[in-house]
């Protein structure tokens, strides 16, 4: 076999510092949906992974725009290319989920909007090498990294990074909002206060669960002027998850970080691919890949509900107006999250904790999500999209509540106070 190539720590950094951020215009949009998939009679009952592989099969059948995948506990997830409109996004991937759910229903199964698994505990369903070693290294540091895996579901907006110059979209601008109005997104579409039917003091358990995964690859970049620098920095500093091998299992030495991996050339040397993979097992709630990923939202309720958070996220970067005053609204916020990263600063565990009851972050919310009615119409959106919007404005925002409230009164001991912040926390 010929002996692959090595490449030097400094070319590394240059190509990661290349296509972190791809800036420019803001033109583009897309999104990420994962649901749950449920038996359609019973979601208590797990679906089988022989049921689950064989409607994988016939998904894959379909003519879809969208990218189609699966985690490990068998979320099914839709990625939409990118957009040159919301409109357009929005009317793409309805178009995809209207081929997928007749598809899983003529098979018994049916698609859930949570953020994680409200019915029975995580069971991994896909078998492969890169989840083998996933699920190893998180177990060193407890089971919240099989309940990540297995368990939960988001709606991730991918908006782009922004210009190179200062300005409401530049790309320094855009990163510190990503991070201050990521807690505010997190508290708004909160929709996970679950598991196995009871309730876990949060009202987001699947950004709790997050919260408490490894902080190498978790928690955000720290701060500072130059994102470029601070991403290189974070990404060559983390550990290692897996060394990919062409046969026999993945692994890596327990606490070697991929700076140390290129200096010592240890298990073998270090090329540009291992690097590009390495980058996809780092999980901050806001993911440079040459756009911005942003990863802090729960699976919403409903067939369409996705369509909101993807709408309002979208306004609030992409309109300039909308923007500039999204960025007032939270610049605020950043003494409560004080110099700790997200997602384990106070802001953002009181977002997963008490969502928009937090008078901070309602006020917040409530701001932005008018600044984000009042852009909608310039981006162009439909009248479907903005009536959309508008519901989920008055349903929730308005009234300081989030969709976990819905399922938190719902239970039957609901009217005795059931929810205790803290308790029986995953």
């Amino acid at each position: 076999m010929p002996v692959r190539p090595t490449v030097s720590e400094a070319e590394l950094e240059a190509h990661l510092s290349g296509i972190c951020f791809k800036t420019g215009p803001p033109r583009r949009l897309g999104v990420e949906i994962e649901l749950l998939v449920h038996d359609a009679r019973n979601p208590r009952c797990p679906v089988a992974p022989d049921r689950m592989h064989a409607a994988a099969d016939a998904l894959r059948a379909l003519p879809l725009d969208s990218c189609l995948t699966f985690e490990p506990g068998g979320q099914l997830e839709l990625s939409s290319l990118p957009a040159t409109s919301l409109t357009a996004c929005v009317e793409a991937v309805s178009a995809d989920l209207a081929l997928v759910r007749p598809t899983l229903q003529e098979r018994g199964l049916g698609l859930a909007g949570h953020g994680h698994n409200p019915w029975h505990p995580p069971r991994r369903v896909l078998l492969a090498p890169r989840y083998d070693a996933m699920e190893a290294y998180f177990d060193r540091r407890g089971p919240a990294g099989r309940s990540m895996m297995c368990g939960t579901a988001s709606v991730q907006v991918c908006v782009d990074a922004g210009h190179e110059e200062p300005g409401p979209l530049g790309l320094g601008r855009r990163w510190v909002l990503a991070h201050l109005l990521g807690a505010v997104l997190a508290a708004a579409f909160a929709n996970s206060p679950l598991a196995e039917g009871r309730p876990t003091g949060y009202r987001t358990t699947r950004q709790a669960i997050w919260a408490q995964l490894d902080p190498g690859r978790t928690f955000a970049p720290s701060p500072g002027p130059d994102p470029r620098a601070a991403w290189v920095r974070y990404a060559l500093d983390a550990p290692v998850m897996c060394v990919p091998r062409p046969d026999g299992p993945w692994h890596a030495p327990e606490g070697l970080t991929f700076r140390e991996w290129i200096r010592t050339g240890a298990p073998r040397p270090v090329t540009r691919e291992d690097l590009d993979y390495h980058v996809t097992t780092l999980f901050p709630p806001v993911r440079p890949r040459g756009h911005l990923e942003l990863r802090m939202i729960d699976a919403q309720p409903g067939p369409n509900g996705w369509i909101v958070p993807l709408a309002v996220t979208a306004a609030l970067f992409d309109d300039p107006e909308a923007a500039e005053y999204a960025y007032r609204a939270v610049k605020p916020l950043a003494e409560t999250a004080g110099a700790r990263p997200a997602p384990e600063n106070p802001l953002w565990r009181a977002a997963a904790r008490d969502a928009l009851t937090d008078p901070e972050l309602h006020t917040a919310a409530v701001a932005c999500f008018a600044a984000a009615q009042e852009a909608l119409p310039r981006l162009g959106a439909s009248g479907e999209i903005r009536a959309a919007v508008a519901e989920f404005t008055e349903r929730y925002v308005a009234r300081g509540r989030c969709p976990a409230d819905d399922q938190l009164d719902a239970l039957p001991a609901a009217a005795e106070g059931r929810l205790v912040r803290g308790k029986d926390s995953p």
